[in-house]
């Protein structure tokens, strides 16, 4: 069973992590919501009840001037107890919107600021975006569910058999992307809330992902 990390621990430089909260109907996974400490302003990625159960923590932290939605179903959790502007892709604010605040959305590839990229992954919902931060040290990329990490594996899970040809595009650009660490919204419950890699074994491990929804299998 996984043991909670500590309040905001940072588990590499540059990120921190709420607790865990298992997912409903996945219990083998857990979920957090990261804060990206930056001199230009914090930022948190993915919406989960560590929002809550850490605001005070957060805000102790500076607050944050954005929350980044990957996709649709991280609204399942509501409105976090954190005064923040939540931010989604246009395809999935719908959604979203029945069960929290949306204060704006994205619609094309764009970058936020110098250090922080917004990356339109349509294929795990219509819009699945991930987000790429360069800290300095690292270059982080939060692919929500749209890649996650179970047993030490990269998975994707495709919902919607319509969004095969999403997916695979969308992996096909995320292959070429250049990041060092792979940081999901729920990984299994035995490993780590991140992955170094390469970008070697990024092409290897996304490669394999694609044979396989190339073959008509989900994940």
């Amino acid at each position: 069973m996984t043991t909670p990390l500590s309040s905001l621990a940072a588990p590499i430089e540059g990120l921190r992590a709420t607790g865990t909260t298992r997912l409903p109907y996945q219990q083998n996974v857990v979920l957090r919501s990261f804060l990206l400490e930056r001199p230009s302003g914090n930022v948190l990625v993915y919406n989960s009840p560590g929002l809550s159960d850490e605001a005070e923590a957060i805000n102790a932290l500076g607050g944050a001037s954005r929350l980044l939605i990957n996709h649709e179903h991280e609204a399942m959790y509501g409105d976090p107890a954190v005064d923040v502007p939540v931010f989604v892709h246009e395809r999935d604010r719908p959604a979203t919107a029945r069960s929290m605040g949306v204060t704006g959305t994205f619609d094309r590839r764009q970058r936020l600021d110098d250090d922080l990229e917004v990356i339109p992954t349509p294929g795990h919902t219509e819009g699945t975006t991930c987000y790429l931060w360069d800290s300095g040290a690292h270059r982080f990329l939060f692919t929500g569910d749209f890649l996650w990490i179970e047993d030490a594996q990269w998975k994707a899970v495709l919902l919607d058999p319509r969004l095969r040809q999403d997916y695979l595009d969308s992996l096909a650009l995320v292959r070429d992307l250049d990041f060092d660490v792979l940081v999901p919204w729920g990984v299994g419950e035995h490993d780590a809330c991140f992955a170094r890699t390469t970008k070697d074994e990024t092409r290897v491990r996304i490669s394999a992902i694609i044979e396989r929804l190339e073959a008509g299998k989900d994940r």
